[in-house]
C-alpha cells in the first residue's frame, strides 16, 4: 500500500484548500472587510474540520466510504458513500471548469476551451496513474515554489507604490452583517468543508497520530494566506473594483510596475493559480477513484483513471456556457442545500458513532466483569 509522510500531508492540504480561491478571491461580497471574513471562515471551518478529524479518530483505519456502512449498515451506508463519490466528482469538474475561461481571457486569447482543459486533464491523469506517493512528492517540490512566487508578488506590489492603507478603513464600517453573509454558509464550505475529501487519504499517512495537528496547522496557514490575498487586493484596487472584478488576484500581478522595467508579469500569476488548481482537481479525483475502487472491490484503482478523467473533462466543458453562468452556479452550489454533505450528514454520523462506541464500551466492560 502507498504511504505518504506527515509533511506531505501538510503540503497537500494547503494546496487543496487554496485551490481555485486563488483565482476568484474569497468573500468579495464583504467588500473591504473580505480579509476579516476570510479569517472568520477559517475559524468556523476549522471547527468543521475538527469534527471530521474526530470521526477519523473514532473509526481508525477506515476511509470516508467505509465510515457510513460501518455505522449505518450496508443498506443505508453504501448509498450515502456513493452520494459522496458523486459529489466529489461534481466538485472536481467544477474546479477544473474554473480555469476554462481564465486562460482564454488572459494570456491565450481565443484558445478553445477543450484544448486548455484537455491538456490540463492529461497532466492530471498522468499524476493519478502514477499514484498518491508521486503526487505527494510533486507537492513537496511545487508548494515552496508557489509560496516563493507569492512572497515575491507581495514585495513587488509594495514596490510599485499602489498600496493605500485608507482603502481598508474603516474596519467593519457597515457592521458584521455583510461579513457574516460572506462567511455563512458559503465561506466555511469553500475548500474548508471540502477538506472532508481528505478522509480518503488520511488512512495512507505514515504517522496517523499527527494527522489532526498537521491538518489544523495547514488550515490556519490557509486562512492567513487568503486573508492576505484579499487585504492586498483591497489595498491596491479599493472596495468597488475588488468586489466587481472577476479575477481580482490576477489583476494584482498586472499592476506591478517598477521603474518601467519589471512589469507585465501576467504569466507569473497564471503559473501559481494553475498550480493550486492542478493539485485540487488531482486530489478530488483521487478521492473519487479510491472511493469507487473500495465500493466496487477492485484490486487496481488505475483502471478507473481514464473513465473518471473523461467524465470530469466532459462535465467541466459543459457545466456552464460562460464565466458569469459558471460563477452563478458556483454560488448556488455553496448555498444551504450543500450543508447536507459537509455539515448535516457528518454531524449525524458523529452522533451515531459516539452512541455505538458508547454501547460497545459498556458491553465490553460487562463482559470483562
Amino acid at each position: 500500500m502507498e504511504r505518504i509522510s506527515i509533511t506531505q500531508l501538510f503540503m497537500l492540504t494547503l494546496l487543496f484548500q487554496i485551490g481555485s480561491s486563488g483565482i476568484f478571491g474569497f468573500a468579495s461580497a464583504a467588500g473591504k472587510d473580505a480579509w476579516l471574513s476570510a479569517l472568520l471562515s477559517t475559524g468556523l471551518g476549522g471547527c468543521l474540520i475538527a469534527m471530521y478529524l474526530i470521526l477519523m479518530h473514532l473509526q481508525p483505519g477506515l476511509t470516508l466510504v467505509e465510515w457510513f456502512p460501518a455505522q449505518f449498515g450496508q443498506w443505508l451506508g453504501t448509498p450515502i458513500a456513493w452520494f459522496y463519490m458523486l459529489t466529489f466528482l461534481y466538485n472536481s469538474s467544477r474546479t477544473l471548469g474554473d480555469v476554462k475561461d481564465l486562460i482564454p481571457t488572459t494570456i491565450l486569447p481565443n484558445t478553445p476551451n477543450w484544448i486548455i482543459l484537455g491538456a490540463f486533464m492529461i497532466a492530471i491523469a498522468y499524476a493519478l496513474f502514477s499514484g498518491i506517493e508521486v503526487i505527494a512528492r510533486l507537492g513537496e517540490i511545487i508548494l515552496p515554489v508557489l509560496l516563493v512566487l507569492f512572497l515575491v508578488e507581495i514585495v513587488l506590489i509594495f514596490g510599485s507604490d499602489t498600496i493605500r492603507i485608507e482603502r481598508l478603513q474603516p474596519v467593519l464600517g457597515e457592521g458584521w452583517g455583510r461579513v457574516w453573509e460572506a462567511t455563512w454558509p458559503s465561506g466555511i464550505q469553500q475548500s474548508l468543508g471540502e477538506t472532508l475529501e481528505f478522509a480518503m487519504i488520511w488512512t495512507l499517512i505514515k504517522q496517523p497520530e499527527r494527522i489532526a495537528k498537521t491538518t489544523i496547522l495547514a488550515t490556519l496557514l490557509y486562512g492567513v494566506l487568503l486573508s492576505t490575498f484579499d487585504a492586498l487586493a483591497v489595498l491596491t484596487f479599493g472596495e468597488e473594483t475588488f468586489s466587481t472584478s472577476t479575477y481580482p488576484l490576477y489583476r494584482l500581478v498586472k499592476v506591478i510596475s517598477i521603474a518601467d522595467f519589471l512589469e507585465n508579469l501576467d504569466a507569473l500569476g497564471i503559473l501559481y493559480f494553475m498550480g493550486f488548481v492542478f493539485f485540487k482537481v488531482t486530489l478530488q479525483m483521487y478521492g473519487v477513484i479510491r472511493g469507487i475502487q473500495q465500493l466496487l472491490y477492485l484490486r487496481d484503482s488505475r483502471v478507473l483513471v481514464l473513465p473518471i478523467s473523461v467524465i470530469v473533462l466532459f462535465l467541466a466543458l459543459t457545466i456552464s456556457r460562460n464565466i458569469s453562468e459558471h460563477m452563478f452556479s458556483g454560488l448556488e452550489s455553496l448555498g444551504y442545500p450543500s450543508l447536507i454533505p459537509w455539515i448535516l450528514i457528518p454531524s449525524l454520523l458523529l452522533i451515531v458513532t459516539c452512541i455505538r462506541n458508547g454501547i460497545s464500551s459498556k458491553q465490553t466492560k460487562k463482559s470483562g466483569l
